[in-house]
């Protein structure tokens, strides 16, 4: 697990927290509903997944599939379609793009090409793939009011962390979690819950930002409220897999977060 401090930028304004009154992984409840108790901490965590999310990492991870398919002398599969195939790390990609092209291989033929996939992708893990615009703009934000940020991918955690080396974004995360961290992946809340501990967090003050069902589908199973961006790898349009909120663009990160949690905040009563 790779990990850096997380500390609160200095005066930093209180931000929201404790959203859930149960987060027992794998409790479905309202992430909404559950905001209505949140209390204020110091430090809520910020949640993100990796590709598709904060990074288009898709120019060289269709490179790499391709290239990969020429070897076996198999048609490459166009970027559009190709796009739509990531988000369930490296193996599952090879697999739909070979089933796109007909091919089901065994077991030990899929072990062989991942294997190569993995190698030949992490000599260009950065060559095209380039932070989503908006992005650190939107990080100063909401470092600036107290929030901790932390990675929950299903990619390897050594081709995570090489990635955002390249890319100079590493040091914003309190931790880098991968498929390969805690020996479980989304949609299993459990990486979830380990990666906001690990950066000494809870899944009480955790909100979490994904571009798929897998993302949404994760983020239920913990009770832990998602944000989906719109611009990242999925065949389903994400307003319709029912996240608390949508976002176009960085932009709109910090004040979605804020939308989020004020739309569940308790109304004061009359006296």
């Amino acid at each position: 697990m790779a990990a850096w401090t997380c500390t609160p930028a200095p005066h930093a304004a209180p931000a929201a927290a404790d959203i859930h009154d149960n987060d027992a992984p794998g409790r479905h409840a309202s992430p909404s509903r559950d905001l209505a108790h949140m209390a204020m901490t110091p430090q809520p965590t910020l949640v993100f997944d990796l590709d598709g999310t904060l990074v288009d990492t898709a120019p060289d991870l269709i490179d790499t599939l391709n290239a990969m398919l020429a070897r076996e002398g198999i048609e490459p599969v166009p970027f559009a379609e190709a796009r739509q195939f990531i988000g369930g790390g490296a193996r599952m990609l090879i697999e739909r793009g070979l089933a796109a092209k007909g091919r089901t291989p065994a077991p030990a033929e899929t072990d062989r090409l991942y294997a190569a996939y993995v190698s030949a992708y992490e000599e260009r893990i950065a060559d095209l793939s380039r932070p989503f615009p908006g992005l650190e703009g939107a990080l100063d934000a909401l470092a600036s009011r107290g929030f901790c940020f932390v990675v929950c991918t299903n990619k390897l955690e050594r081709l995570s962390v090489k990635l955002l080396d390249a890319l100079d974004l590493s040091h914003r995360f309190a931790v880098i979690c991968g498929q390969d961290t805690f020996g479980v992946q989304k949609p299993d809340p459990r990486i979830l819950q380990a990666t906001v501990e690990a950066a000494g967090g809870h899944l009480r003050s955790a909100l979490m930002v994904g571009d798929s069902i897998t993302d949404i589908a994760t983020a239920r199973a913990a009770n832990v409220p998602v944000i989906a961006v719109d611009f990242g790898y999925t065949h389903t349009p994400v307003a319709e897999l029912d996240p608390d909120h949508v976002i176009s663009h960085f932009d709109e990160l910090p004040a979605a977060v804020t939308l989020v949690i004020e739309r569940a905040r308790p109304v004061a009563q009359e006296p």
